[in-house]
């Protein structure tokens, strides 16, 4: 029999635990897209995430019996939360097995609720397993974050208070993705109601399930998926929520990191608050849908999702914020060793402040800098200003898309090696955020190739950055990838990126 998804919502249990968030509207960025753009903001419940509505609704329908025995989930964070607050409310035990990457901020948030606190593996897939596992051999309740009809439904009761708090339809919503529980209660809702508004799904550009299940027309599991908006990192859709996105949801968006981090930047000058990576998506994908299609909206709700974002990552979404608005160019130029290059360099770029400028001399002829350049207009500004300091002999390249330029080189001192460092490659790392991680790589690598170059960032991100530089001979070359492989780290070969070339090789 077919869930009646209206009905379900409409009488969906979570006002016992939930707030009905208010929808804002955000007039400084509306006045920039020329755009209605309203705000519903689900970061402002008492997890600080829309989770709480699936999982109180699920758990507030479960048999007494079933109350006494106790629950168990699975997540890295939001959903976490939202069962064990409604696990506190309802007066049941709660065990929530989470990834040993979590970081501490989420772990400790769950414990202060009251839940008993897993720690295994090191990643989600690795957490729901065990949990689902406990769950048989306790005989207790798994409670599910998103493939289930009454997550669905509670998730759904967002769309419902959208259309009672909008004073004019909205000609679109956008719905960050993650495993879909909360666009296909939204969707289902929405479309039994007005139909003539879009739902628009956005998902990170690197973990695009959603997108990849409804171009292939089944699910489908991503080989890898990164982990920036670890609240929407997501292998796999639910089976629930696909069949409901395939039926109501119009379009599916990915957005990049910087999408992301600007809108991040552009919710808290909205509303002061700061919203997590996967809290803004939404808004990062209704901007780039009205750049690419201009005044085919009139008016659009952009739903943000959560705000659990670790303090110490701020500092890096701030970072890239400019790159995402599109504000910021990076360019790597070749100068004269002499007095007063500095200076002709900066007539040469104009009128511009200088976000950033790295130097190191090169030779006694010549100097390589690294320059960080603000503008108004990156698609406009950007061909004019490399072909001048092309004309003026500086042989620019652009490194704004470069993510080594991006996440380290510009955080590095020195330079070029001083004595030729042979059979060099450069790798690109993401190392678990777990103590042993660099032991287990190192013990992999063994006595056999030296590590020539080494940088190391975190975020507050489950996982690490690194820019390794091993050497390794032609010769070597098959045991070396055979070793990549076996190690299972996510990694890129830089070894060709004209960063690396410019500043270090």
């Amino acid at each position: 029999m077919k869930t009646n998804y209206p009905d379900l919502i409409r009488n969906a249990s979570v006002y016992d635990v939930a707030i009905k968030t208010p929808l804002d509207f955000a007039p400084l960025i509306s006045e920039r897209v020329v755009c209605q753009i309203w705000f519903k903001r689900e970061d402002l419940q008492p997890v600080f995430s829309y989770k709480i509505r699936g999982a109180y609704n699920l758990m507030s329908s479960l048999s007494e019996e079933a109350i006494r025995s106790g629950v168990v989930a699975a997540s890295a964070g939001n959903h976490a939360q939202g069962v064990a607050l409604s696990a506190k409310k309802l007066g049941v035990k709660a065990t929530i097995v989470m990834p040993k990457t979590t970081p501490d901020i989420k772990v400790e948030a769950v414990i202060r609720l009251g839940a008993h606190v897993i720690l295994h593996g090191n990643s989600y897939d690795d957490a729901s397993g065990y949990a689902k596992k406990y769950a048989l051999e306790k005989s207790i309740s798994y409670i599910p974050p998103y493939d289930h009809p009454l997550i669905i439904a509670g998730q759904g009761t967002v769309g419902l208070e959208i259309l009672d708090q909008s004073e004019n339809t909205p000609d679109a919503i956008f719905v960050p993705v993650g495993g879909g529980g909360l666009i296909s209660g939204v969707a289902a809702y929405v479309k039994s109601i007005a139909p003539h508004i879009k739902i628009i799904g956005v998902e990170p550009v690197e973990a695009a399930s959603m997108t990849a299940a409804l171009f292939s027309g089944e699910r489908v599991i991503l080989d890898k998926i990164g982990i920036f908006a670890d609240g929407a990192a997501v292998r796999q859709v639910g089976e629930e929520n696909f069949r409901l996105a395939q039926e109501y949801v119009d379009e599916m968006l990915t957005v990049s990191i910087d999408e992301m981090c600007a809108a991040v930047k552009d919710i808290f000058e909205e509303t002061r608050s700061i919203a997590e990576p996967a809290g803004a998506l939404a808004l990062a994908g209704a901007k780039q849908y009205i750049a690419k299609h201009p005044r085919t909206l009139s008016s659009c709700v952009a739903i943000l999702s959560g705000a659990n974002v670790n303090f110490d990552r701020l500092r890096h979404i701030a970072e890239l914020a400019e790159l995402g608005e599109q504000r910021e160019i990076l360019i790597g130029a070749t100068l004269p060793e002499a007095a007063g290059s500095f200076r002709e360099f900066c007539y040469a770029l104009g009128p511009r402040l200088i976000t950033e400028f790295n130097y190191r001399m090169s030779n006694k002829s010549t100097a390589v800098v690294f320059a960080g350049v603000k503008v108004r207009n990156r698609d406009k500004e950007r061909g004019i200003l490399m072909a001048n300091l092309s004309n003026k002999g500086y042989q620019p390249v652009d490194m704004t898309d470069d993510e080594v330029a991006k996440m380290h080189l510009r955080f590095m001192v020195g330079g070029p090696s001083g004595v030729p460092v042979k059979d060099e490659r450069l790798l690109r790392f993401e190392f678990p955020e777990r103590a042993g991680a660099l032991l287990h790589f190192l013990s992999h690598l063994g006595n056999k190739w030296n590590i020539s170059l080494f940088h190391y960032r975190n975020h507050g991100a489950a996982y690490g950055r690194v820019l390794m530089g091993i050497q390794v001979p032609e010769t070597d070359l098959a045991d070396f990838e055979s070793m990549l492989f076996s190690l299972g780290f996510p990694y890129e070969n830089e070894t060709m990126n004209p960063a690396y070339r410019l500043f270090l090789n």
